[in-house]
């Protein structure tokens, strides 16, 4: 595919043949339309003074602009052949009336908190087949099911979208000139060697010994054991850390940590997590928990959260070393939380 070709061209293309290609390209086209009207929203949405509730520690607070993002979203998806519809802004799991059996997981406006510092903010998204013929629980058939398409839109400077089918990554970028998405890059491969990691470092007196002593080698430098210099990124934004590893490499680290609410750290699985492992995997690169991939995980609950590490392969696994071996572990907290109950 040829840079510069629309985004619905490219979905015609890389969804011809498969069973149900045609239908997934028609969920991502509707929800590429709710993004441009999302992303023109949020460029003429004033700050939105602070009070005291918003500044709660740990709080996931619902703005206005995160029931608006999530409604631009459920009422393109409801025009879309997508049956049920996971988001952030639903307490439990909605069916739409697509008749097909996709299932739609959605976080409509990630880091809706960053709008009043001017910050990249995002919409991240994941098309799952499930089997609607399991039994009982909405979450087996969830389980038993296959993740068809990911991606990510970050709005910013470039109004982007990176999405994945299944067959490797590419980016897109909005041209207003013509109201649509463009091919920008294709097969994106995450590069190797870059010494980068991403972590909140103000929470270094909660973590178990396995994360600190990760960052003080990576802090120490060439001098230090890992003989070279590391630099540190924060954005406190998920899309933006996703795009920035996608395209300059390194790692990025949320673990869980001794804070009531953190123990599985903060992120959902189901509509961050999962989604974001999928395009890293796709683009060559590596995502788990701090002991395993978060693709081999089980969904629990709707909106369970869980600890993530992703980026290049070489990055990941050095980090995931320290997690696993490090003698000084302290149990009191496991690191990435208890394995065994989401384990088969």
């Amino acid at each position: 595919m040829s840079l510069g070709a629309t985004l619905k061209r490219f979905l015609e293309s890389e969804t011809t043949g498969r069973q149900i290609g045609g239908e997934v390209a028609s969920i991502i086209e509707n929800i590429s339309k709710a993004s441009i009207e999302l992303a023109q929203t949020i460029s003429f949405t004033p700050p939105v003074e602070k009070t005291e509730d918003e500044l709660a520690p740990g709080a996931d607070l619902q703005r206005p602009l995160d029931t608006l993002a999530h409604n631009l979203f459920e009422t393109q998806l409801c025009n879309s052949p997508a049956s049920m519809l996971v988001s952030e802004e639903l307490d439990g799991l909605k069916e739409l009336g697509g008749e097909s059996s996709l299932c739609v997981t959605l976080d409509p406006l990630h880091g809706s908190a960053n709008i009043e510092t001017n910050m990249s903010i995002g919409t991240i998204f994941s098309i799952i087949d499930i089997d609607r013929a399991t039994p009982g629980d909405p979450l087996d058939a969830i389980n038993s099911g296959e993740l068809l398409a990911a991606g990510f839109f970050v709005y910013g400077r470039q109004n982007t979208l990176t999405l994945s089918c299944g067959n490797g990554v590419s980016i897109f970028s909005f041209n207003p000139a013509t109201s649509q998405f463009v091919l920008i890059k294709e097969h994106v491969c995450i590069p190797q060697g870059q010494k980068e990691f991403a972590i909140n470092t103000s929470n270094y007196r909660n973590w178990d010994s396995g994360v600190r002593h990760f960052v003080d080698d990576c802090i120490s430098g060439r001098d230090g054991p890992l003989g070279a210099d590391y630099n540190m990124r924060w954005n406190a934004s998920l899309v933006a850390e996703a795009y920035r590893i996608l395209i300059r490499g390194g790692v990025f680290l949320y673990p869980g940590d001794s804070r009531q609410g953190y123990e599985n750290g903060r992120l959902r699985f189901l509509y961050e997590a999962m989604p974001i492992a999928f395009i890293m995997e796709q683009a060559g690169g590596k995502a788990i928990d701090g002991f395993e991939r978060i693709l081999e995980r089980k969904v629990t609950s709707l909106h369970g959260r869980v600890p993530l590490i992703f980026g290049s392969v070489d990055m990941v696994k050095q980090a995931g070393e320290y997690f696993t071996n490090d003698p000084t572990e302290n149990t009191r907290f496991p690191l990435f939380a208890s394995r065994n109950l989401l384990r088969n």
